[in-house]
C-alpha cells in the first residue's frame, strides 16, 4: 500500500468533472473518499440500500442536469448488472468507482468469484474499464474515466485494485484470529 492517499486525487478529479452527486453502498475501501466527499459542500452524498438503485438514480440526476458517480464494492456488481441497461439503452453516462475484492492477498473465499468476474461482466455490458493500482495515479485515472463518461455518454468503471486498498483479514466464524 502507498503512503499517498488515493482519495485526495480522486476528489480533485470528481470536483473538476463537475460531479455533484456521489451515490454509494457503504464499503471500508471507499471510506476515505466518502469522508472527503461528505465534507465537500458542493457534493451530495447519498447512501443506497442496494447497488441496483445507482444507475436509476444517476440517470434521473443526469436528466435533471446533475452529474453523478456510483461507488461500490466489486461484490455489488453482480447486483446491478440488469440495471446497466438503463444507461446502455438510454445513452446516459454512468461513472462507477469499484473497490475490488478477490484479488491480491484476498483471504475471504466468498469474495474471489465475483472479484475475478467483474472485468468480464462489465466488459460484456459495454462498460469501459480503467484500473487504479497506484494512489499517485488516482487523479489522472479519474480524469480520463470521467472525461470519457460525460464527454461521450459512456458507461465507465474505475476498478480500484485491492493491492492499492490492502487486503482485509478474514477470520471464519468460530475461528480465532492469531
Amino acid at each position: 500500500m502507498s503512503d499517498v492517499d488515493w482519495s485526495e486525487g480522486a476528489l480533485r478529479a470528481i470536483l473538476r468533472a463537475g460531479i455533484r452527486l456521489l451515490a454509494h453502498v457503504p464499503d471500508a475501501g471507499l471510506a476515505p473518499l466518502l469522508t472527503r466527499c461528505a465534507a465537500e459542500p458542493s457534493l451530495r452524498v447519498v447512501g443506497l440500500c442496494d447497488e441496483r438503485e445507482g444507475p436509476a438514480l444517476l440517470a434521473g440526476a443526469w436528466l435533471g442536469g446533475l452529474r453523478g458517480v456510483l461507488a461500490c464494492q466489486s461484490s455489488g456488481i453482480g447486483n446491478l448488472v440488469n440495471m446497466l441497461g438503463v444507461s446502455a439503452v438510454g445513452r446516459f453516462p454512468l461513472a462507477m468507482l469499484v473497490t475490488m475484492r478477490g484479488e491480491w492477498g484476498e483471504e475471504n473465499p466468498w469474495q474471489v468469484p465475483m472479484g475475478q468476474a467483474v472485468p468480464a461482466v462489465l466488459g460484456a455490458m459495454g462498460v469501459r474499464l480503467f484500473s487504479l493500482e497506484r494512489a499517485e495515479d488516482a487523479e489522472a485515472v479519474l480524469d480520463g474515466a470521467l472525461g470519457l463518461a460525460f464527454g461521450s455518454d459512456q458507461m465507465v468503471a474505475v476498478l480500484i485494485r485491492q493491492r492499492l486498498l490492502g487486503a482485509k483479514r478474514f477470520v471464519p466464524a468460530g475461528a480465532t484470529a492469531s
